[in-house]
């Protein structure tokens, strides 16, 4: 602080010396004044001039040290008190700011619940229709146009679906319910929806579960075994899944292998990022680099660690582990 101060001073602390070295200057052109004398005095105003530099130094500071630790936050009680002119500029400038910006983040909040309740509400308009086409398509007499027609269906439904648990991401903290799920009926139910797809690519479950039952939110892990399952079979041909249940070190471990693309080495530390779509095929228009994305939040909000291997060409595993049943504490408090 005291570097800025000094600079911001210099035009005064420069025109302070050049009186000194006029006043000696004046000393040494007149005989009539003792040199020494004038010496005398340059010397006691300099003391005084030094002494108050460090006085002011302290009161001029005093109120921009303390702002420099204000927290940049809407709360303005801890802004320091002004007592100075310019000082009681800066506070009224902060004010305004700040109310100037609560305005707008108000205004910002409104229009972002706005949107949310609007593209809800869209969404749920547009499962209507969405129910009345799955039962027209299932009185589809031909089985290889009902199975293209329940295919796109699905792909639609997966979309909305994914649609829906993002706009309602940003509460996900306020609507977990933590209770005893039954792992073997919700995998079995996610695999039932996608049936028909898996038929069209010939591909096939191997379902192994030692621990049927874990704690966490049914709908939101519902969610997460739905992405997963869903790229599985999304980037694999003719071949099985292969789905474990286990328990590690007191924790439950599920599994998911498939035996698909796979991602390559360089990818997998991005593939949880936002809108990252892989780059061994990044011509997939298909692709929304979302699924994954979603999937770590619903984790990170479930306390579920979630580890990906993956060899390019052979396929890829993901391993979820749960949290310690006491670890859930942690999760409803929040």
């Amino acid at each position: 602080m005291i570097k800025p101060f000094l600079k911001e001073r210099l035009s005064w602390i420069g025109f302070f010396i050049f009186t000194q070295f006029f006043v000696l200057l004046v000393g040494y052109l007149d005989a009539s004044i003792p040199f020494k004398s004038m010496l005398y005095i340059v010397f006691l105003t300099s003391l005084f001039f030094i002494m108050f530099i460090i006085v002011r130094y302290h009161q001029e500071t005093r109120f921009y040290r303390e702002l420099k630790h204000h927290s940049h936050s809407f709360d303005l009680t801890t802004v320091p008190e002004a007592k100075y002119a310019f000082e009681r500029i800066s506070t009224d400038m902060i004010h305004q700011q700040n109310d100037t910006y609560k305005r707008q983040l108000d205004e910002l909040h409104t229009r972002v619940e706005r949107d949310m309740d609007d593209t809800l509400s869209w969404i749920h308009e547009v499962k209507t229709p969405l129910t009345t086409m799955q039962l027209i398509i299932d009185r589809v007499e031909d089985t290889e146009l009902r199975a293209q027609l329940m295919y796109e269906w699905l792909r639609i439904h997966l979309l909305l679906d994914q649609q829906l648990h993002q706009r309602r991401m940003p509460f996900i903290r306020n609507d977990l319910y933590i209770e005893k799920t039954n792992l073997e009926s919700l995998l079995f139910q996610e695999i039932k929806a996608l049936k028909l797809w898996c038929m069209q690519k010939g591909i096939g479950f191997d379902v192994n579960l030692q621990e049927t039952e874990v704690l966490t939110d049914a709908k939101w892990f519902a969610f997460m075994v739905r992405q997963i399952l869903t790229n599985a079979v999304k980037y694999s041909e003719a071949s099985d899944i292969v789905i474990e249940g286990c328990s590690e070190n007191e924790r439950c471990v599920l599994i998911i292998e498939d035996h698909g693309r796979g991602i390559d080495a360089k990818d997998l530390p991005r593939i949880f990022d936002q809108g990252f779509t892989n780059t061994s095929a990044h011509h997939d228009k298909a692709a929304t680099g979302m699924g994954l994305y979603l999937t770590k939040q619903v984790a990170d909000s479930l306390h579920i660690d979630i580890q990906v291997a993956s060899t390019l060409g052979k396929g890829t595993t993901f391993k979820l582990t749960f949290p310690k049943e006491n670890d859930f504490v942690h999760i409803t408090s929040m």
